[in-house]
């Protein structure tokens, strides 16, 4: 189900206009593809963007595009301020709802594994999942279920349970999470038998030392 984004198009493309855009709460961009004889330049809501992005940045959205009216795209390139993460620059890209698209979709662990109830350490490899499919059937979600997991074990890209008409593109063998096992804890006690024991070591280096000394004198 596509959403639809109010855009305008926008004449002037100069820095100052940019800047005024930006100022005024909007967010300059780009519309391209087989549909639209040239790229026409536009310019969107930064809150309304901003919702998009938190909630579906996969989702189909439709816009008016002034040269070809309706026409069904989807985020391309997004640009931001380094520092204050402020969004700059928006592509959308023109598709066809009957041509598979490639998406990278984030992924969800679900769950509590055996092996963190255990002690392990769960780490995440894989936070996104690329896939390829129609428009329509994009996922918001990969869910990743750990429950079964033990310490030292992977669940692999190949292990996913993917919707129908859903095809991975991350390589198969690629690690999604895995359960690491925990590290040893030094205890007090063991801590202190340490230090003494290098402390002896010393001693000891420093006594050969100075018989060294006294066998060459």
């Amino acid at each position: 189900m596509s959403v639809s984004l109010q855009v305008e198009e926008r004449k002037n493309q100069t820095k100052g206009s940019l800047r005024q855009l930006r100022k005024a709460g909007k967010v300059p961009g780009v519309v391209y593809g087989k549909q639209i004889d040239n790229a026409t330049a536009l310019s969107v809501d930064e809150k309304q963007l901003q919702t998009l992005l938190r909630s579906n940045p996969n989702a189909v959205v439709e816009i008016e595009v002034p040269s070809a009216g309706k026409q069904p795209v989807m985020l391309g390139e997004i640009q931001r301020d380094s520092l204050s993460r402020q969004l700059l620059h928006v592509d959308f890209h023109q598709i066809n709802m009957n041509e598979e698209v490639r998406a990278s979709v984030r992924v969800d662990v679900i769950g509590e594994s055996e092996g963190v109830k255990e002690g392990g350490v769960l780490q995440i490899l894989q936070h996104e999942i690329e896939i390829q499919c129609l428009p329509n059937r994009i996922p918001e979600s990969i869910e990743v279920d750990i429950s079964k997991l033990q310490i030292g074990e992977n669940l692999l890209v190949s292990e996913l349970k993917l919707p129908e008409g859903v095809e991975v593109k991350t390589e198969a063998e690629a690690a999604v999470v895995t359960v690491l096992a925990p590290q040893k804890e030094i205890s007090e006690e063991e801590a202190a038998k340490a230090d003494e024991v290098a402390e002896e070591a010393e001693a000891r280096s420093e006594e050969a030392k100075m018989e060294d000394i006294s066998t060459s004198e």
